[in-house]
Order: C-alpha cells, then sequence, then structure tokens
C-alpha cells in the first residue's frame, strides 16, 4: 500500500509538472496602433520597429511577463483606428495600447481604451484636450503635447531676432496645436497663416500658400507636414522662397524625410532649422546603444518617431517590476507607471501632472555630415523642461 501510494504522488506531481509545462507563459500584452500603410506608413514603421527593438533590449519579459506585442493598422483613419483599438480591447483583450501617431485617432480611440480599464500610452499623439480637461490618470504620453515644441520653436525665432513669419499646418487637431503654441510665444508679427486639406486625401499641391508667403513679405516661414516633407519641400524649393525666406520647421524635417529628400536632390532643406527633444548623436548610453542597434539592425537612422516609442518598452518594464508584475490592481499599476524611473534615450524623464513629458527641445540645422548623409547639426538648447499650457485644465492630482 505504501508502495501504492508513493507510486501515486509521483505520478500526480508528474502531471502537474506535465500541465505547467503546456500552459502558456504568463504575459502582458501589448496591443500598437500605428499606421502601416498610406505614404505615411514610413512613421508607423519607426514605431513597430523601435518597440520590437526594445523588447529584445529588456530580454523579452518584465517581472516574470512575457512582453507581446499585437499590432494594428489605423490606415490614417480615425474610424478605422479606433475600430482597431476596439478589436484589440475586447478581442485581443490586451492589457496596455500604445501607439498613436496622429491627434485625430487618438481622439476617436481614447474612449474605447479607457472606459474599458486599460492603460493608454500614447508614442506620439499629445492633443490639448488630453492635456487639459480629458486628462486621465490611465493615459500616458511619450513625448510633449503638441503646442510645446512649436513654442520653443517660437522663443527661438525671438532669440534669432525674427520679426515676421508666416504659418502653414495641415488643418487637424495637431495642427490646429502646433499653430497655436507657435503663436504663444512669438513676440513677432503673423503676416499669413494657412491650414491645408488634411486626412485620407490631404492636399498636396501647396503652390497658392507659397504665393502668399512670397507677397507677404515674412522673414520666416513656419511649417509642420509630419509624413508629407516630400511634396512639401519640393515645392518650396521651386517655388524660388529658399533663399529669400528662411524655413523652420517642426515634426517635419527628420529621419523620416531626410533620405529621400537626400536622394532626390532638395538642397532647398539644407541650412533649414527646426526644433526637436531629440536628436541621434544626444549624449546618453541608452541613446548611443539604441541608435547604433537600430542601424545596425534596419539600416537607417532612428527618428523622433522610433526614440519616443522605444521608451515605452523600459517605462512599462519599470512599472510591472514595482508591482512585481501583478496586473489586477489598476490603481497600483498607474501609480507605477506615474512614478516609473527608467533610462530613457533623452536622459532624464519626468512627467507634468497631467501625464505629459517634461522634456527639453533643441534647436538643430539640417546639413551634410561628415560621412555624406544629411542630417541634424549644431544643437543648441531652445527650451528647459518645456510644460504645455494646458495643465491647468486638468484637474487630476489637482
Amino acid at each position: 500500500m505504501r508502495q501504492l501510494a508513493t507510486a501515486g504522488v509521483i505520478a500526480t506531481a508528474c502531471l502537474t509538472a506535465a500541465s505547467a509545462q503546456s500552459q502558456p507563459p504568463r504575459e502582458i500584452r501589448i496591443g500598437v496602433v500605428t499606421t502601416l500603410t498610406t505614404p505615411a506608413a514610413i512613421i508607423g514603421r519607426e514605431v513597430q520597429d523601435a518597440l520590437n527593438l526594445a523588447v529584445e533590449h529588456v530580454g523579452g519579459e518584465a517581472a516574470g511577463l512575457k512582453l507581446r506585442l499585437i499590432v494594428e493598422d489605423d490606415g490614417l483613419k480615425p474610424d478605422i483606428g479606433r475600430q482597431k483599438t476596439e478589436k484589440l480591447v475586447r478581442q485581443d483583450n490586451v492589457d496596455i495600447v500604445a501607439g498613436y501617431v496622429w491627434s485625430n485617432v487618438l481622439l476617436a480611440s481614447r474612449k474605447s481604451v479607457l472606459d474599458a480599464g486599460k492603460i493608454l500610452i500614447s508614442t506620439n499623439a499629445a492633443p490639448s484636450d488630453m492635456a487639459g480637461r480629458l486628462c486621465n490618470p490611465a493615459f500616458f504620453a511619450m513625448r510633449g503635447q503638441g503646442d510645446v515644441m512649436a513654442m520653443a520653436l517660437g522663443a527661438d525665432l525671438d532669440r534669432r531676432g525674427v520679426k515676421t513669419a508666416y504659418t502653414m499646418a495641415p488643418n487637424y487637431a495637431a495642427g490646429k496645436d502646433v499653430i497655436a503654441g507657435f503663436q504663444r510665444t512669438f513676440s513677432g508679427k503673423l503676416v499669413g497663416q494657412d491650414f491645408t486639406k488634411w486626412g485620407d486625401d490631404p492636399q498636396l499641391d501647396f503652390s497658392a500658400e507659397l504665393t502668399k508667403v512670397a507677397a507677404s513679405g515674412a522673414e520666416a516661414l513656419v511649417a509642420f507636414y509630419p509624413g508629407r516633407a516630400a511634396a512639401f519641400m519640393k515645392q518650396f524649393e521651386q517655388s524660388g522662397l529658399a533663399g529669400k525666406v528662411k524655413l523652420y520647421t517642426v515634426y517635419t524635417l527628420d529621419q523620416t524625410a531626410l533620405p529621400s529628400l537626400q536622394q532626390g536632390n532638395v538642397t532647398g532643406a539644407l541650412g533649414t532649422s527646426l526644433i526637436d527633444y531629440w536628436y541621434p548623436d544626444l549624449d546618453t548610453p541608452e541613446n548611443k546603444r539604441f541608435v547604433a542597434d537600430f542601424r545596425a539592425r534596419y539600416g537607417r537612422t532612428p527618428s523622433n518617431y522610433a526614440a519616443a516609442a522605444y521608451d515605452v518598452i523600459p517605462f512599462i518594464k519599470a512599472a510591472l517590476e514595482t508591482v512585481k508584475g501583478d496586473l489586477s490592481d489598476k490603481a497600483a499599476l498607474q501609480k507605477a507607471l506615474a512614478e516609473a524611473k527608467f533610462r530613457s534615450v533623452r536622459g532624464a524623464f519626468r512627467f507634468g501632472r497631467n501625464q505629459m513629458p517634461l522634456d527639453n527641445y533643441y534647436a538643430l540645422t539640417v546639413a551634410a555630415q561628415p560621412d555624406g548623409n544629411w542630417g541634424l547639426t549644431a544643437p543648441s538648447l531652445a527650451l528647459e523642461n518645456g510644460a504645455d499650457p494646458y495643465v491647468g485644465d486638468c484637474k487630476m492630482g489637482s
């Protein structure tokens, strides 16, 4: 009888071990909504590639949980983005939804995530409403609210002694935020302003607007055309404005645009100025590793879109380790995310009260680098710990 009992114990132990081996590893599911089709797919690829590299860099896990990415394409349309978000929340039962290049897609999708009690992390879009009256303890942005970079640009133009400017941007939430931000800090005269058609059938002929720029007598043209830099820059050069009107941009001339502009010999881009919170030569150990490994893996230099997306993974990992991998207490996870200490590619990282990052912003110039490639050079600090103007409308933590 004793031998039978011992055999039974051994058999039970074997069955338990076999059962444990057959169970899938514990995981945290991170849904990602980005743009993988349309000409703007070049930005979505930056997001996807950076996230995959970051997962590899942290060993594919956090606090004993396997990191699993489920990526969906928003097709650059708010309604599709919302549908894909709902699929991630309801069908895939993700724990966190991240991504969102475009403010209008994020605004259309936010309720689907937050009403389901999930964490929402934007890798790029940071509309003013979500910094202010729609702020939420479960929402975090990995790059500053849309006004702030343009606020840094306005301050930079003042330092340069620019007295007159003309602005051009697409007519959607982020475009309006960018121009509003610029106007907050630029003390010179705005001599003209155009908002052009955006969406799945965007305006790509800017000849009428550029003619108005020429007639305005503006010293500076301030432009915002993410994912459409090639069309804009070619027409800027053809207009004859290059050399007559200084071009300043935000979210436009970056590593997603410069290679194609160089290949097309659009030399009007050289010498233009821009503002960014990150650039490839930013001197932090994490950034050096990120840039070197991204170049080795994908054969190109990463952009600011990639840098912000990359930071998502160590950010999540730090919070998960704080809560010891326990996803059941959403309030504790939100608190851990809000207070997360992680090694960002941009150096020190901290959130404002509305959970928008307080970044440093740098003035940069487009120029040929020693290796012959066009890149961003001559960085100078334009704005330190940039806070957005909407935090006062956020009741969270007040």
